[in-house]
């Protein structure tokens, strides 16, 4: 078997309850499991070309104590083709969003590039953006 190609840059978010996060991310949003390892409460997931590794709290790679939420100060971006049915799935699972869906545009250089995110903190409250492209467009300051 070939081994999945892993991202350069991958997060591993300390869990409170590995199967719940492992539940919250395959069986709510949609992630696969691209390897795990249960006798270390370890689960390595793919949502498309994002990637992320969910590991029950012992301790080893933590630098102070874990309050939730967890990852304050941090959000991590999720880009998908649709947010709709990861919106859907998350209200029939009784999951209450951060942010609402909304569409933004962010200046690169000399575009703007425009997407539908929204905001939902996992069980330990980590805060997860999924942003859906919906194009590019001169900045406001080119079009005049």
């Amino acid at each position: 078997m070939t081994p999945p190609q892993l991202a350069a840059l991958v997060p591993e978010l300390s869990c409170s309850d590995f199967e719940q996060s492992l539940k919250f991310y395959t069986k709510i949003l949609g992630f696969k499991v691209l390897f795990e390892r249960p006798e270390r409460e370890f689960a390595y997931l793919a949502l498309g070309k994002a990637q992320i590794m969910l590991e029950q709290s012992n301790g080893y790679w933590e630098t102070g104590p874990l309050q939730k939420p967890y990852g304050r100060g941090v959000n991590f971006q999720i880009v998908v083709p649709d947010l709709q049915p990861i919106v859907d799935h998350l209200a029939n699972s009784g999951v209450a969003l951060f942010q609402a869906p909304e569409t933004a545009w962010y200046r690169i250089d000399k575009v703007e590039r425009g997407v539908r995110e929204f905001l939902v903190q996992d069980p330990d409250g980590y805060l997860l953006r999924f942003s859906q492209l919906i194009g590019d467009r001169p900045t406001a300051r080119d079009q005049a």
